[in-house]
């Protein structure tokens, strides 16, 4: 993360007069300018736009000196010189920490709207007074953004490397293998469970390579290089419907460098 952009776990509930900035999400989507340029907007900008005094505003941390907010807006103002875009469509045009900072901005609006009742007794719930929390006034069952871990790995064998094609997946793309991790199980158990159940595949040394927020709608994608080493192909057929072994430079449709899986390609491709 840029020291652009300083994370601040829970509320904002101190006075300050420093200025402030504001990300406006409504469904999904951000405010950014016909361009296609994203930053947070000012405060005095945001008054000129459009403001919106009674839609739901949460503090998220400090952006190059502001304090910066997100506006969850129920319905898509029209501003001039503006358009609402998703997050899948700026992929490739955000900054990683601009990126960083909208994928947060989405996490905890679909975290306020996911949360207005406690799911144990059905009781509205209240903000936490410090942290960023829900909590249930009558059994006091607090509820916290929900995170989902999620490993996501590229087989290699030589020169080459495993791409799969899941039926969701935009266009004709091929990624790598991805799931998410079960109750109980450890990173590294998902992973190799996750390669079996998908392509029958075994594999044997396991490196981790890094990690990506991924807010659609909550998921933390933790990525991994991974060493062929026994088996032959055999797709789910539902979750996979196509995998192939791919050389290195010749590879089908993959996603781009600003996605983790991406990324693992790329850095397999870099070695040749």
């Amino acid at each position: 993360m840029s020291e652009d952009f300083i994370f601040i776990p829970g509320v904002f509930s101190v006075k300050d007069d420093r200025t402030r900035c504001y990300i406006p999400v409504s469904s999904g989507q951000m405010l950014c300018d016909e361009s296609g340029f994203w930053e947070p907007i000012p405060a005095s900008q945001w008054r000129f736009l459009n403001p919106t005094p009674e839609a739901d505003t949460h503090y998220l941390g400090e952006y190059k000196g502001q304090l910066c907010f997100v506006v969850n807006l129920t319905e898509e103002l029209f501003v001039e010189g503006y358009c609402w875009s998703s997050l899948r469509s700026l992929l490739g045009s955000l900054s990683q920490t601009h990126y960083e900072m909208v994928a947060r901005a989405l996490q905890v609006v679909q975290w306020d709207i996911d949360h207005q009742f406690c799911g144990r007794c059905g009781v509205a719930t209240q903000y936490h007074k410090a942290d960023r929390a829900k909590v249930c006034p009558l059994c006091r069952l607090e509820f916290y953004p929900r995170l989902s871990p999620c490993v996501i790995t590229l087989i290699t064998k030589g020169e080459y490397c495993l791409l799969a094609h899941n039926p969701l997946f935009p266009d004709r793309y091929f990624s790598a293998l991805a799931g998410f991790v079960e109750a109980g199980e450890t990173i590294e158990s998902a992973l190799r469970r996750e390669v079996i159940e998908e392509v029958n595949i075994t594999v044997g040394n396991v490196s981790y390579f890094g990690s990506q927020s991924w807010p659609f709608p909550g998921q933390l994608m933790i990525g991994f290089l991974s060493e062929y080493e026994s088996g032959e192909i055999e797709i789910d057929g539902e979750e996979i419907i196509e995998a192939n072994w791919y050389r290195y430079d010749q590879l089908p449709l993959i996603p781009p460098i600003s996605t983790l899986a991406g990324q693992l390609i790329q850095a397999f491709v870099s070695k040749f």
